[in-house]
Formats: structure tokens, C-alpha cells, sequence
């Protein structure tokens, strides 16, 4: 256990806390702390660990409710956000397939703490996401895309960083096919799509995928 002031020095600038959260609640459209009638959740991970981590991690304290009360959701984020960098900033990017599906329709964060990687461990680069686990720690594990998309707007709010800005992170996600949830790549690197937080799903082959050979 950690006691927040410890934390957030450790941290700095990758602690987002109740101050934090405080100071960029209009931007992110989040229900202020004052009105969450619950106990400051405590930090489970000890003062030697977060020193480790300070520099690769980002702690944040989850948040369940928007500005209005209602569920902090991906979809709701991005009503909030919308969909037209040309109107503001950040914004998600302009897809809709993923509007019916629980991971963004329904889940929310808790009123708890998290740490997630700034960016990609490199021995899992280009692996198939089904092996992943495998190159993870027993403590490691996917986030959830909510936390992603959450973390990449407040942490943006708070210092104008793009996190895994031309990079996909996977997440632990799953749509109704079973297919796995990707996030992240805010900026296109060849510059034909417009900005947005992405969200996608890695297509696996199925028996209905094959093909229709033309006779030549």
C-alpha cells in the first residue's frame, strides 16, 4: 500500500489522481470527485514498485460517471468527444461498428486505481494476440479498452501527449464474434486517415472465410 501524496510524487507527471482529475473534469467531462459518495479507494502497489515503474507506467484513478451522471462508457466518451477533429480535439476516430457491442456499450470503469504501460512492450510486437499472454508477467495482463480510452484523453488533457499515438495496444476485450479488441494509433503515419482514438477487432478465419477461384 501507498499513501496517494507518496504516489503522486513518485509519479509525477504519470500520476492522475482526484487533483488531477479535478483540474481537467470540464475537459474530460467526468462527474466531479466531490459528488462520488465513496472512499478514496487505496493504492495496492508499494512504494519500491511504483519507483520502478514511474517512468514506463501511468497510474490513474478510475472514474464510473460522466459530467451528467451516466455511465462512462466508450460510447459515451465518444458522444462527449465525437468524431471530427476538424471541430475539436482530441476526438475518436469516425467508425461505428463497435456502437452494439458490451465492451463499449456497457463497461465502465470502477472507482479504483490502475496502472497501464505508456507504450508497447517490445517482445510482443507483431505476435498473434492469442500467444500474448504467454510473453506476459504473473502481474501483467491486457487492459480493458475503457481504461485505454480513458487514460489516452486524461492524460492528453493533462499534458498534451498523445499516447500510443502512431502504435495499436491490445486489449482483453472480446466483440459478440470473439474476435479481439485494438485501440490506440491517434495519428495515421502515412497521413490518409483523419485523426481519432481508434478502436478495432482483429478478425480471426472462420469456416465461412474461403474462397471463390475464378477458372482461368
Amino acid at each position: 500500500m501507498t499513501e496517494l501524496s507518496t504516489a503522486q510524487k513518485i509519479m509525477g507527471k504519470n500520476f492522475i489522481g482526484p487533483k488531477e482529475l479535478e483540474k481537467i473534469g470540464l475537459d474530460l467531462k467526468i462527474k466531479k470527485l466531490s459528488e462520488i459518495k465513496l472512499p478514496m479507494p487505496r493504492i495496492k502497489y508499494s512504494t519500491e514498485f511504483l519507483a520502478k515503474v514511474k517512468n514506463s507506467h501511468i497510474l490513474i484513478l478510475g472514474i464510473s460517471c460522466d459530467f451528467k451522471g451516466k455511465p462512462l462508457t466508450i460510447n459515451r466518451m465518444r458522444q462527449n468527444f465525437g468524431t471530427d477533429p476538424k471541430k475539436s480535439e482530441p476526438c475518436f476516430y469516425n467508425q461505428d461498428w463497435y456502437l452494439k457491442e458490451d465492451f463499449a456499450a456497457k463497461k465502465t470503469l470502477n472507482f479504483d486505481w490502475y496502472l497501464i504501460s505508456k507504450k508497447i512492450k517490445e517482445k510482443t510486437r507483431g505476435i498473434n494476440p492469442e500467444k500474448i499472454p504467454l510473453l506476459l508477467t504473473e502481474k501483467e495482463s491486457l487492459p480493458l479498452a475503457i481504461l485505454a480510452a480513458f487514460t489516452f484523453f486524461a492524460y492528453y488533457f493533462l499534458t498534451k501527449e498523445k499516447l500510443w499515438e502512431k502504435e495499436f495496444i491490445w486489449c482483453k476485450d472480446v466483440d459478440s464474434n470473439g474476435d479481439q479488441i485494438y485501440v490506440g494509433r491517434y495519428t495515421d503515419p502515412k497521413n490518409i486517415n483523419k485523426n481519432g482514438f481508434n478502436i478495432h477487432r482483429h478478425l480471426k478465419i472462420r469456416s465461412w472465410f474461403g474462397a471463390a477461384p475464378q477458372i482461368l
